[in-house]
């Protein structure tokens, strides 16, 4: 977005002229950055199996798909739909790897027909599994590394208490049921949650797979999971990609030496492709004064964005419309009958009826996360393209509202 006469344009098209053609609230999402990403997360990671697996659940548009195939990353998929959605888009099922959490086994055995890498998170679907498969299809296995890692333990994955994965400490259970059934385990995974700032906290995770990874000799790969912080503020602190990869490739290779096989390297990023290139545009509504707050309502609410109710997250608003005005203290909040807030106290130029507002940050967990609560319609998106903007979904209207509802009264 850059700032021309007071201003603001993205791509060949102000605000105006973007906001006068598509509506608001809008997601929009840049493609360059979503490229630029991908190069960064590649060169990071220096190592000739490298596989990035995209986390779609955090952005799962088609075309989004689309282009993360064309930049050679495939996908990571947490539901049977994610994964069918892959397939529409392009990818080839052997790409996808399928990780779904405490689900009936009828859904692993709609993966496995599919063609999807399976990856189990728990000892009776591992069992159910061998028995059913024995060793006909291989299989990853998530193990709950029993670590505490991110600042928010809403987004921690991989502490002992967690639902996700078998535990370390559960080793000899899952040998006995592996040996039992003859299963080939072609891959080890962990995912111990999102905005891991620490690369000790990496390496640790690491070390725990290489010393499991001992245990099983048919091994393809080893899945190191994602959750790579991005900035929400100037001050944030952020995953350095270049100290992780200057620690955890020449690691990598001394395991595959012990291990007598070279193994693919696999993540699985979701924010840190897409947060950054994505902003959720929205229209002050009302700009409503009480003698202890001044209130902006907008046209969206926490059935668009919930990650500020959800998990207090941080992001930055920018009054688009009024980029020089004096600069003053807020209360930015939706339409929602809830106490749906974006923000509080938050400073910004000042905001006028009308003004179009841009939360950034949204391309991660935002429409992917969004609801029709209060019987609201979900939001368009839209997509940067070579300085053109481009409509990817359909703002949703009435006739969407209630096209499942049957009257039976």
């Amino acid at each position: 977005m850059k700032l021309k006469q007071n201003t603001h344009y993205l791509g060949n098209k102000s605000i105006e002229e973007i906001r006068n053609t598509f509506g608001t609230p809008l997601y929009l999402y840049d493609t360059e950055k979503i490229v630029a990403q991908i190069k960064q997360f590649k060169n990071a990671f220096n190592w000739p199996g490298l596989k990035i697996k995209f986390a779609m659940k955090s952005l799962s548009n088609i075309n989004i798909l689309k282009l993360m195939q064309q930049n050679g990353v495939d996908l990571d998929a947490v539901s049977l739909y994610e994964a069918e959605t892959g397939l529409l888009a392009g990818h080839e099922a052997k790409n996808i790897m399928y990780t779904p959490s405490g689900v009936k086994f009828n859904e692993i055995e709609e993966g496995v027909k599919k063609g999807f890498q399976i990856n189990i998170d728990n000892l009776p679907s591992l069992k159910k599994f061998g028995e059913t498969y024995g060793n006909k299809v291989p299989c990853c296995i998530r193990i709950n590394p029993h670590i505490k890692a991110g600042g928010n333990h809403k987004i921690q994955t991989g502490h002992k208490d967690s639902k996700f994965g078998i535990s370390l400490l559960q080793i000899d259970e899952i040998k006995a049921v592996v040996e039992h059934y003859q299963i080939r385990i072609n891959g080890l995974h962990m995912h111990t949650g999102s905005e891991i700032t620490e690369v000790d906290t990496y390496m640790q995770g690491a070390k725990i797979l290489f010393d499991l990874a001992k245990n099983f000799k048919e091994l393809d790969f080893i899945d190191f999971g994602g959750g790579f912080k991005v900035a929400y503020k100037a001050e944030d602190k952020t995953t350095d990609l270049d100290a992780l990869g200057a620690a955890l490739v020449p690691a990598f290779e001394q395991f595959c030496k012990e291990y007598g096989k070279e193994l693919e390297m696999w993540f699985e990023p979701g924010k840190f492709l897409v947060s950054e290139a994505g902003m959720l545009l929205l229209e002050a509504s009302i700009v409503k004064q009480t003698p202890y707050s001044t209130f902006v309502g907008v046209d969206s609410g926490l059935n668009h964005l919930i990650r500020p109710m959800m998990y207090d997250a941080y992001h930055e608003i920018v009054n688009l419309s009024n980029p020089g005005g004096l600069v003053k203290n807020y209360n930015v909040v939706g339409y929602i009958c809830e106490t749906d807030t974006f923000a509080w106290d938050r400073p910004l130029n000042e905001v006028r009826p009308g003004d179009i507002l841009a939360i950034k940050n949204a391309g991660a967990y935002g429409f992917s996360m969004s609801s029709n609560y209060n019987s609201r319609p979900r939001p368009a998106e839209a997509l940067l393209i070579d300085g053109e903007v481009k409509l990817i979904r359909q703002r949703e209207n009435m006739q969407d509202i209630m096209k499942n509802q049957i009257e039976v009264l």
